[in-house]
């Protein structure tokens, strides 16, 4: 017994294309906005979300995604990043003090359920142990 799918209409398939690229777009310059956000404040990581928007850009957007490999400052994380998985010893250090500080400031504040002020530092610890795993440069 065979299953007869209707096929959908071409101007649907186009359709459905043009908003599946709109939307990496969309992820890929929300990404890249992340990123600089992440550049001035420092609680706000910079390389995953440039990671994220290279990603992005590769599903929708091949020229920005080009830019962004190119790009003298935000290419070379990215790069070493798709190439070894690998993540440079400064952002290691600087995402565990930030975690730590986050964990132990969290502590301070009373209205937090007990075990949210367990459960976080927690994830952040296991996050730290994955960071610290991955290769350097």
């Amino acid at each position: 017994m065979s299953q007869n799918k209707p096929v959908p209409a071409p101007e649907r398939v186009v359709l459905r294309r043009r908003l599946a690229v709109l939307l990496w777009r969309a992820v890929a310059v929300l990404g890249l906005t992340l990123g600089l956000l992440g550049v001035v404040l420092p609680v706000v990581p910079t390389v995953p979300f440039l990671i994220l928007s290279a990603w992005a850009a590769s599903k929708g957007w091949p020229a920005f995604e080009i830019w962004l490999l190119n790009h003298r400052m935000f290419g070379p994380p990215i790069v070493q990043w798709r190439e070894r998985g690998a993540v440079p010893r400064r952002a290691k250090w600087f995402s565990t003090l930030m975690m730590a500080a986050s964990g132990i400031c969290m502590q301070f504040f009373t209205g937090i359920p007990l075990w949210l002020r367990v459960a976080v530092p927690a994830v952040m610890l296991a996050v730290a142990i994955w960071l610290w795993l991955r290769p350097e440069e």
